[in-house]
């Protein structure tokens, strides 16, 4: 079972990987042209490249965030009815029914409720990382302030993590949400 919740989690977080920094680059890379355009397209120099790329990388971490935060939403869909090691994570219509029909296709509209619920376990679990992490940089190394260490990639790594065990959680705490064998 615990080969079953890290081979989902592996393909999750590739997912959650890739489409948030892919939509974050794309989005940055528009942006960014945007703004060169709007500035009457000057030559390319080497202070014009240091410049927009400084506009990138502004706009990148961003942009960053709200990618992140669809790609949460996204990812989440995939990660139904895929059988990995012979289990898979099902949704189940209405648990309340004695029927505990189960939706063969997962759409958006049905993840909804679900999504809500995995994303407060979601934040929940991050912010006992930082927690931990904050007690940690106190304890044992010498920052001065207390979030110097602190960034979205960080905040991005403690997602990660946090995203293992709110796969573990995920069918204790949504009832909607059941692991079966495959």
């Amino acid at each position: 079972m615990s080969k079953f919740y890290f081979l989902l989690w592996i393909g999750w977080f590739l997912r959650l990987t890739f489409f948030s920094l892919l939509g974050a680059s794309f989005l940055s890379f528009l942006v960014t042209v945007f703004i060169y355009m709007s500035h009457a397209t000057q030559s390319l120099t080497d202070e014009a490249y240091t410049a927009l790329f400084s506009i990138f990388k502004f706009w990148f971490v961003t942009l960053w965030s709200l990618t992140l935060l669809i790609s949460l939403f996204r990812s989440l869909k995939y990660i139904f009815n895929s059988c990995i090691n012979g289990y898979k994570l099902t949704l189940i219509r209405c648990y309340k029914d004695d029927k505990n029909e189960l939706i063969e296709v997962v759409g958006f509209g049905d993840l909804l409720p679900v999504w809500r619920k995995w994303l407060t376990l979601l934040m929940w679990l991050v912010g006992s990382e930082m927690i931990l992490a904050l007690v940690f940089m106190q304890t044992f190394t010498s920052y001065d302030a207390i979030f110097d260490w602190f960034n979205v990639y960080v905040l991005y790594a403690f997602i990660g993590v946090a995203g293992y065990f709110s796969f573990v959680f995920l069918s204790a705490r949504c009832k909607r949400v059941r692991v079966k064998k495959c």
